[in-house]
């Protein structure tokens, strides 16, 4: 790999940082150890061509640009921490995997409910809202333009500002903390 190719990795991997909180090949390799998957194996769960997948794991792309995707990776991230917490059995995380597969990343804005009762909810609701509101931010632009907008709007309308920030371009635990003392 050149300078070129290393610095373009380098740069992918940072933005995916901030995106999803760590580089992609990081959490996913995570995925496949905590669920016992292999690369296909998550790439078909996820959606993702296996050539995709790879391309995000090794930074040769940066961003998932379907927003579904990054909600089954949100809920093959709630899958593997019941399974770390041994609140779900290997059968059982097999098919939930087949339900995240099947799944078209329906919005959990509007499937709580379901979620709640299909098993597949297992992070609290505020972070389920802040997650969906993090990839719909994230899925139209990229953080650095969502900072450069909050820096635009930061003088005329700073809690607008300050949301674009949080959510588009910070970390999860920040963003339910912004919400939970948005809460009445």
């Amino acid at each position: 790999m050149d300078a070129a190719q290393q610095e373009s990795t380098a740069k992918a991997r940072e933005l995916q940082s901030q995106w999803y909180g760590e580089p992609l090949g990081t959490l996913f390799r995570r995925l496949i150890d905590d669920l016992g998957l292999n690369q296909a194996r998550l790439a078909t769960v996820l959606g993702l061509s296996a050539p995709m997948l790879s391309q995000l794991m090794s930074g040769q792309r940066a961003k998932i640009g379907n927003p579904a995707v990054v909600q089954r990776v949100q809920a093959l991230q709630e899958l593997a921490a019941d399974v770390a917490r041994g609140e779900v059995s290997a059968a059982d995380a097999t098919q939930r995997m087949d339900e995240v597969r099947r799944s078209a990343g329906g919005s959990v804005l509007n499937s709580q409910a379901q979620g709640a009762t299909s098993g597949t909810a297992s992070q609290t609701p505020v972070k389920r809202v802040v997650r969906e509101i993090q990839a719909l931010l994230r899925s139209v632009s990229d953080a650095a333009d969502i900072l450069d907008a909050s820096s635009a709007l930061a003088s005329t309308h700073p809690e607008l500002a300050e949301f674009l920030r949080v959510y588009g371009a910070g970390r999860t635990a920040d963003a339910v903390k912004h919400y939970e003392s948005h809460q009445s």
